[in-house]
């Protein structure tokens, strides 16, 4: 057995663990009342360091991309290549059958037919065969002045409903401002805006696109969009784990 092998069975065992340990009963109920719920310290500081420490070595990307290029912001991110770092790899695996739960219940109540599988490599498999076959989790870095507009993680016709954000940094001692802001379009309705605070390896869990809301009628169906407030002084980081695969 090589040590890369044996890195990743221990970083697969500490990721279901972690996973594990949470509250999905709350998280859910978060999840459905609010469209993000936050799992608090899923990553140790000296896991942050080490992740962030990844960001100028390219050899573990397959892209770069600066936001202001596109219209997406000010800021820059990478996409990471297979095969993912051990933990990042792992922890997506691990959360993914638990999201799909919640994913598959969204969809029920939205009288939508389709349904997630209960393992990520199967669901992988069907990104694979619609085309979707390179990897987006990312790695984003702020600097003062920098922000990610509103936005969805959309990369193909097929979408896992709920992502996950790991903020890297320690607010107030590496970075201030450089808030998570989450925004939900009601119809007929003004748009709600959510402020997820966070410390350094908190997780925060959220819609990519849109989530049920129960209503006088039954449920129906509202549109989110996610972004990064203005950086104002010193450095952030987030990795960003999306569940399916881009075109």
């Amino acid at each position: 057995m090589t040590i890369h092998s044996i890195s990743a069975r221990r970083a697969v065992r500490s990721a279901e663990a972690r996973v594990a340990d949470q509250d999905w009963s709350e998280l859910a109920s978060e999840l459905n009342g609010h469209g993000c719920a936050v799992m608090e310290k899923l990553l140790s500081p000296d896991e942050c360091r080490e992740i962030a420490e990844l960001y100028p070595h390219e050899e573990h990307f397959r892209s770069h991309v600066h936001m202001a290029r596109h219209g997406f912001g000010k800021g820059e991110y990478r996409y990471f290549r297979y095969p993912l770092p051990d933990l990042i790899g792992a922890l997506r695996a691990a959360l993914y059958p638990r999201l799909a739960e919640v994913a598959n219940d969204w969809n029920g109540r939205l009288g939508l037919a389709q349904r997630y599988p209960a393992d990520h490599a199967a669901f992988l498999e069907q990104c694979h065969g619609n085309g979707q076959t390179r990897p987006t989790p990312l790695l984003l870095q702020y600097v003062p002045g920098d922000f990610n507009c509103l936005h969805q993680d959309l990369y193909g016709d097929l979408a896992f409903p709920l992502q996950v954000a790991i903020l890297l940094s320690e607010p107030g001692r590496d970075f201030t401002g450089g808030e998570f802001v989450l925004t939900e379009q009601r119809p007929r309705m003004q748009s709600r805006a959510e402020v997820v605070p966070l410390t350094q390896g908190d997780a925060v869990v959220f819609a990519v696109h849109n989530r049920p809301v129960q209503g006088t009628k039954g449920h129906y169906r509202v549109n989110l969009r996610h972004g990064v407030s203005r950086l104002r002084s010193g450095m952030r980081h987030t990795v960003g784990i999306i569940f399916h695969d881009a075109k």
